[in-house]
């Protein structure tokens, strides 16, 4: 990708954590989560839940991928959503 025309209007990644803390500050359980594997769509709260690994891990009830994981520790917080295609959240 050619980044030499955009110069002028990007910035870096500290931009995105104003309105990143506004999305993530809605409630997650009404979200609805399409798997990046099935695209399956369906509520959050619909998707089994294991909370006995290491972290938090969120599979896709349709075929069983891997949607979310959510470790804690030491201070941080570490999220993977590679599993979810689309994350969708209605205002309150």
């Amino acid at each position: 990708m050619d980044t030499s025309d955009d110069a002028a209007v990007r910035l870096d990644g500290n931009a995105a954590a104003g309105p990143l803390q506004e999305i993530f500050a809605l409630e997650l359980t009404a979200a609805r989560l399409t798997c990046a594997g099935c695209g399956t769509t369906r509520a959050f709260g619909a998707d089994p839940a294991y909370m006995d690994a290491p972290g938090l891990v969120l599979r896709c009830a349709a075929c069983g991928a891997v949607l979310l994981r959510l470790v804690h520790g030491g201070g941080r917080y570490w999220l993977d959503l590679t599993g979810v295609r689309c994350l969708e959240l209605a205002e309150a």
